[in-house]
């Protein structure tokens, strides 16, 4: 391999994965765009710099703090079905390792919401993500505990956050909207035209496809 390969490589983000489950559809795709977009959003601070313009602060506060580059971190991703995959596959995946959260820069959540999974990122968890970590969330807002996680960003305690989901939508914590190391969005990530579209083309062609008593283009597999 050539040095300026070697570089290149050296630079990529390093993806750390655990466990299975979340949705098995197309719109996975318009998911994992949407939760790459947020890790560059928060760790690069870009609509925090956005609002920092607009509200006339540059010529006033100066220069704007530093962000992160994605290039060389950890990236951990909980829930490795579909929507995970297709995260993984945009930042370049390398492996498995299982003390995920406390060697991640970057956590990602893509699992299903069970009673296993309720709460799952408690202040433990987000006290061992660190003062540097970022937690990416577009899953379901009941994954993290709310209550931990606006106070660790208010303290502080983790670098930032990038939600797309949130527990009692169309609610969200008050407390964040102030939070310039916070990226909000509402529950879009699937939803982009490509996605319906390719819906009802899958839908249609299951009809079609049943009534010509063809094999379905998206068979339902018993368990």
């Amino acid at each position: 391999m050539a040095e300026d390969e070697i570089s290149e490589v050296e630079q990529l983000p390093e993806i750390l994965v655990r466990g299975g489950g979340g949705s098995s559809t197309n719109f996975s795709v318009g998911v994992a765009d949407l939760t790459v977009g947020l890790i560059f959003d928060v760790m690069r601070k870009i609509s925090a710099a956005n609002r920092f313009v607009k509200d006339g602060l540059w010529p006033k506060a100066g220069d704007y703090p530093f962000g992160s580059k994605l290039g060389g971190k950890k990236v951990g991703i909980v829930g490795l079905g579909s929507i995970g995959l297709e995260v993984s596959g945009r930042l370049e995946a390398f492996g498995y390792i299982c003390e995920l959260v406390a060697i991640s820069d970057v956590l990602v959540i893509c699992c299903a919401l069970t009673e296993q999974t309720r709460h799952l990122i408690n202040r433990e968890v987000l006290l061992a993500l660190g003062k540097r970590g970022f937690i990416v969330n577009v899953a379901h807002g009941a994954i993290i505990d709310k209550k931990q996680l606006v106070l660790c960003l208010q303290q502080g305690l983790i670098a930032g956050a990038g939600l797309d989901v949130f527990e009692n939508e169309p609610h969200v914590p008050e407390a964040l909207f102030s939070l310039h190391n916070v990226v909000l969005s509402p529950h879009c990530a699937a939803f982009t035209e490509e996605s319906f579209r390719d819906s009802y083309e899958i839908a249609s062609g299951n009809l079609e496809a049943f009534f010509l008593n063809k094999p379905l283009l998206s068979p339902v597999l018993s368990k």
